[in-house]
């Protein structure tokens, strides 16, 4: 990735990347669906896990994010060994993360979600999927942090067949599971946590067997125990900023949940359907923040700074027209979408009002998400983590707050654009500077060594 044409690269690795993101997201979507022919209660007990659901989302891709960068980096310097050992240490590391978080998260379910305002109709639901999604979580974590490393590589096709396959398997499990079809137990929501588990554990197979006889990204001997500390601390130098960076969206998520709740049911159910949908909208920026990472990464360990600000300024002007883009289909498509997951007229109304305000800001939420990846392939956390503190907690909590007071669920959905726009343009400004000032030093800095050869 360190040479040729820029665009042509970005592209092949974003191409595939969409598939893949959309087979994620599918995940979500697919139980949200059935879930939603379930019942209203059902649905926003769906809608309360989320933001759990998205902490251990967000742990797991913070440590595959540390992953990738110290891999591509070193990939770029051409350290194959130093590749192979970070690749195993990091699934260690996975393992003995997963035991801790699962130990904590099962015995604290009922306290955890009467804190996010879940009522005593909605939490026996909630009880009856976290307890079977604790369980598997393991086939959660440590397969995110095997395709980050495959990924940082350049390869972003596997991935992507892996996952697209694992939602396939997951579509047809929900009916089996969930409803009871051809024999099986009709087992609701539960259901629905078993046929999750089930095909996420097929992704851990399959990301073993690519890491170890595709890529050769595995030791054939496991390191020693200093060394793999040593992978480890570097791994979470980088891993543990972007987890907490990316545990800022899933708590935000969590308050402002709680502040909708105060609106009854259906407009948590309503958030959620949103929320949850508009990540199709953001697949194509998605799926471009993922494959800057593995760009940005080879090419900063190769000193190829001029590189990586022409791609960060050829996705940021992608992100804004794929923006406007979307806001234009949801404007007019918002309640057909929301008529698709639930019939009822409160959630369907408050759905398309989302829709009809936030998209907007979609454009700035990919420059955002770009920006970030950049920062952490960069093995710099801590702009990124500082971007996500100042967009929740500094802008959209706080005017969420205020705005709810004066206009309610408008005012809520109003503060998520503010929050968005603000930041957007303090990425973009940062990401820029930063590569234009490092690409000039490394310019004087080999004029300098000219002129001592000279």
């Amino acid at each position: 990735m360190t040479e040729g044409p820029i665009g042509p690269i970005l592209l092949k690795l974003t191409a595939p990347m969409v598939l893949g993101i959309i087979s994620v997201i599918a995940f979500n979507l697919i139980d949200t669906y059935f879930v939603g022919q379930l019942g209203t209660n059902q649905l926003a007990a769906m809608s309360f896990t989320f933001p759990v659901v998205m902490t251990f989302g967000s742990l797991a891709m913070g440590l595959g994010i540390g992953t990738s960068s110290v891999i591509s980096r070193a990939i770029g310097k051409g350290n194959l060994k130093q590749v192979q050992q970070y690749t195993t240490a990091s699934l260690s590391l996975s393992l003995v993360i997963v035991m801790l978080f699962v130990s904590l998260g099962f015995f604290t379910i009922e306290p955890l979600f009467q804190l996010l305002g879940s009522g005593p109709y909605v939490l026996p639901y909630i009880k009856d999927y976290m307890q079977i999604w604790y369980l598997g979580m393991l086939f959660l974590v440590i397969p995110m942090v095997g395709t980050n490393a495959i990924r940082a590589a350049g390869n972003t096709l596997s991935p992507t067949i892996i996952m697209a396959f694992a939602a396939a398997l997951n579509i047809f499990l929900d009916r089996l599971f969930i409803f009871g079809e051809f024999g099986f137990p009709r087992l609701e929501l539960q259901g629905a946590a078993i046929a999750t588990v089930i095909s996420r554990a097929f992704t851990l197979l399959a990301v073993l067997f690519v890491l170890r006889v595709k890529e050769n990204l595995l030791s054939r001997k496991h390191p020693s125990l200093q060394k793999t500390i040593e992978c480890w601390q570097e791994i979470l130098k980088i891993g543990c900023p972007v987890a907490i960076a990316m545990l800022l969206t899933p708590f935000a998520t969590g308050i402002i949940t709680r502040l909708i709740s105060s609106h009854g049911s259906a407009a948590v159910a309503g958030f959620g359907i949103a929320t949850r949908t508009e990540s199709f909208a953001l697949i194509t920026v998605s799926a471009l923040a993922a494959s800057i990472g593995p760009f940005v990464g080879q090419n900063w360990g190769a000193n190829a700074f001029g590189r990586v600000r022409k791609a960060l300024q050829y996705s940021y002007r992608f992100c804004l027209g794929w923006g406007l883009f979307v806001a234009v289909v949801l404007n007019f498509s918002g309640q057909t979408i929301a008529t698709y997951f639930n019939q009822d007229l409160d959630v369907v109304g408050i759905t398309a009002t989302y829709y009809s305000f936030v998209p907007i800001s979609y454009g700035m939420v990919g420059i955002i998400l770009v920006a970030s990846s950049a920062f952490n392939a960069m093995g710099k956390p801590l702009p990124a983590i500082s971007i996500s503190f100042l967009q929740f907690f500094i802008i959209y909590i706080p005017v969420a707050y205020i705005g709810n007071n004066m206009s309610g669920l408008t005012g809520i959905f109003t503060a998520a654009i503010i929050s968005n726009f603000i930041v957007g343009i303090l990425a973009y400004y940062l990401s820029q500077k930063n590569c234009l000032h490092l690409n000039e030093n490394m310019a004087m800095s080999v004029k300098s060594e000219q002129e001592i050869y000279s």
